[in-house]
């Protein structure tokens, strides 16, 4: 396949705001239980949001996937991050096993998790094989990705979310894995945001004060050597990103596109958000909040996106962990939306907006 930037632009045509329509009539059936107008908060505006992206008053969410893009980053030789690229590996045979802890977080939510090899330095069995190279260049050096490869990684995240479709899957939540992608994600905000670097780096899976400063320097000589040009999201991409940041924000885009709930995790989920909100502004409506990383430049992302995540747990594990624990308070709010008593059923007259 030619994956070029007018292939993913037949993709971007096609996509729509959500419906406010469907937004406002769940609101106006959440409105009827016997509880206090919006008493249950962000969680009924979550469903109402919902509702809006799958067109319906009737929401359902019981077919879950956890689509989680694995890849590797050359930057880790500088060591920007705790572990060495091994850990990927480890990481991604965990996910096949069932023992990573997003898979265990998961199982307890009812959902599929989907190790999806986007990049990895070598291959692991059982994982979705979809990678577009063996690990992306060190951004020290040069580009991550040439412009292509970006645009295969964003259009086969897109059909991950096809797939899915098919499979009936009624909402996906957004996970990685990859040593070394806070940096990556750190470089893409610092420069889409117009940021110092200092601002924007975190400690990622536990940094020390000498592995910060080293991560701020190799990100500020990242973009200094390739400079990317700011008005072009796909090549701040390409430059200092990652393939899994791509997958994922091409998984942002197909959400869109095919009209699926996808589930915003954490700092690199919402950086990879952002740049699908760049390629296609509508996208941000199509994106449900989880919780709010520990990592700064998540903040940043999500008033962009004017999104306000419900949990702030202080997490920072990745996998989609935070995306996983939003969907057991989503189906409570679910079932109160469905089941819980409404003014009609105990003849009390319903609350009106004040």
């Amino acid at each position: 396949m030619n994956y070029s930037d007018e292939l993913l632009k037949k993709y971007i045509d096609k996509i729509e705001p959500v419906s406010l329509k469907y937004y406002q009539a769940c609101v106006k059936r959440f409105d009827g239980v016997a509880k206090p107008l919006g008493g249950l908060g962000r969680l009924e505006e979550l469903v109402a949001r919902i509702g809006s992206i799958q067109r319906t008053t009737d929401v359902d969410i019981s077919n879950r996937r956890v689509l989680v893009c694995c890849s590797d980053n050359g930057v880790v030789k500088h060591g920007v991050s705790q572990s060495d690229s091994s850990v990927t590996q480890n990481i991604a045979r965990s996910l096949v096993a069932g023992t990573a802890s997003v898979s265990i977080m998961a199982k307890n939510a009812g959902a599929i998790v989907e190790p999806i090899d986007m990049g990895m330095n070598e291959s692991v069995a059982g994982t979705i094989d979809r990678h577009i190279m063996r690990g992306c260049n060190d951004i020290c050096e040069g580009p991550a990705m040439n412009r292509m490869q970006v645009l295969q990684a964003i259009i086969t995240g897109i059909e991950e979310v096809d797939r899915c479709k098919e499979e009936h899957v009624d909402i996906i939540c957004t996970g990685e894995a990859g040593i070394g992608n806070t940096t990556t994600s750190a470089a893409i905000a610092s420069v889409i945001f117009g940021k110092e670097v200092s601002l924007m780096v975190g400690r990622g899976a536990g940094l020390s004060d000498d592995g910060v400063i080293r991560k701020i320097s190799a990100i500020e000589k990242a973009i200094l050597i390739n400079k990317p040009d700011k008005s072009d999201v796909i090549d701040v991409l390409s430059k200092v990103g990652g393939a899994d940041i791509a997958g994922m924000a091409g998984i942002f885009l197909g959400g869109a596109y095919y009209h699926i709930p996808i589930v915003m995790d954490g700092v690199i989920s919402s950086v990879a958000a952002i740049v699908a909100y760049y390629i296609c502004k509508d996208v941000s409506g199509y994106i449900i909040p989880s919780h709010m990383s520990s990592e700064i430049a998540m903040k940043y992302a999500c008033e962009e996106l004017g999104l306000t995540p419900v949990i702030d747990g202080a997490f920072h594990l990745g996998e989609g962990t935070g995306a996983v624990a939003i969907l057991p308070l989503i189906d409570m709010a679910i079932r109160v939306y469905y089941d819980a008593a409404r003014f009609d059923d105990i003849g009390v007259e319903q609350y009106t907006k004040q």
